[in-house]
């Protein structure tokens, strides 16, 4: 059987960077391969390629934020599309999923907080930009499991402190309760659309427009395709995965296994049928002892292709007393370890939203 035109690198939907080629001027110059049927002449965006035997390689250089990159020959076409981010630097951001105990404690004495940063784990934020710069992202629960309390709850009493902080602080949907696990696995169009605008609606009242952003995490990262598009649909196209097997779940959105394998051994990768990039995760916080967070963060920082951005990620159950089964008495140290790490090597606070991936347009 004869073999067929095809483009092995780089592959659809690649976010490709500094990393994967070489930059020249405006231009990010890679080298495309690919296969093709013996003797067959080859050309990749009108360039020809240099072919031997059943292959080709062509160097291409990339000037735009997408590129479509086309091989033709021997009667047939070949075609990717990958995302170029020519700006590309060392950039992390920190993210603290499944939020609602907080707020409630906000919701239920709002007397006691004069400020938002009274109370001691939005503190504890506020130093870590303070001190290192970081930009937090939290997402949030509409509502605690037994209902006793829920975003709507929430006085408006700390809206402009929120809005002042949005240079550093940005808030979003994670899911309408905390239990039961997986909720999205099965999810519709329909449910995720009702479960976010009730979580951003509420946000949106207390906290303002500004502190938004284009990007999420579901619960468990998992939820079906359609479930992800009312996300994008939504303003929604930046989403983060553990795109490897996390205990029984399979912590990758509607990806298959092949593809999500492939994306753990990337910073990001895009859906280009969808529209969505997804941000595979570096380190999740509280799963580490103390003593292995640096030696884990480091070992994904040592791979150029996962350690140009780092995602960092936390619980806040781990930070609460009143949750022992939870509870890390070292959480906070755990946490400004890992921050400090990335501020000691020059990586960049930075949310997903901002230019591109978080590196400038």
């Amino acid at each position: 059987m004869a073999e067929s035109l095809a483009i092995l690198w780089p592959n659809d939907g690649d976010v490709l960077n500094r990393h994967d080629g070489q930059l020249t001027g405006e231009a990010l110059t890679i080298q495309v391969s690919g296969i093709m049927p013996p003797g067959a002449e080859v050309t990749v965006n009108g360039i020809p390629a240099t072919v031997e035997g059943k292959t080709f390689t062509c160097a291409l250089p990339l000037t735009q934020r997408e590129e479509i990159i086309e091989a033709r020959g021997a009667g047939d076409l070949a075609t990717v599309r990958v995302l170029c981010d020519r700006n590309s630097c060392p950039r992390y951001r920190f993210s603290v999923d499944d939020n609602i105990r907080w707020l409630a404690d906000l919701g239920r004495e709002p007397d006691s907080f004069d400020s938002l940063f009274d109370h001691w784990y939005m503190g504890f934020w506020q130093r870590m930009h303070r001190e290192y710069g970081a930009k937090i992202h939290i997402n949030f629960y509409y509502q605690t499991v037994d209902h006793s309390f829920n975003l709507s709850m929430l006085p408006e009493k700390w809206r402009d402190e929120f809005e002042a902080s949005s240079d550093w602080l940005h808030l979003s949907f994670h899911a309408l309760q905390d239990k039961p696990d997986r909720p999205y696995r099965q999810a519709t169009y329909d449910q995720i659309a009702h479960d976010f605008e009730l979580v951003m609606n509420e946000i949106r009242r207390f906290a303002g427009e500004a502190v938004t952003t284009r990007t999420t995490t579901i619960h468990w990262a998992e939820a079906p395709r359609e479930a992800c598009r009312a996300l994008v649909d939504r303003g929604v196209d930046r989403l983060i995965g553990l795109f490897y097997y996390l205990r029984d779940a399979r912590t990758w959105y509607y990806i298959d296994e092949q593809t999500a394998n492939y994306i753990h051994t990337r910073d990001a990768w895009c859906d280009t049928s969808e529209g969505i990039v997804f941000v595979d995760c570096d380190a999740v916080v509280n799963e580490l002892t103390l003593d292995k967070v640096v030696p884990h963060i480091e070992l994904r920082a040592a791979d150029p292709h996962t350690g140009e951005m780092l995602e960092l990620l936390i619980h806040e159950q781990y930070f609460r007393k009143d949750l022992p089964a939870h509870y890390q008495p070292d959480i906070l140290e755990k946490s400004e370890r890992a921050i400090k790490w990335a501020t000691e090597h020059s990586y960049k606070p930075c949310f997903w939203g901002d230019g591109f991936l978080g590196s400038p347009e």
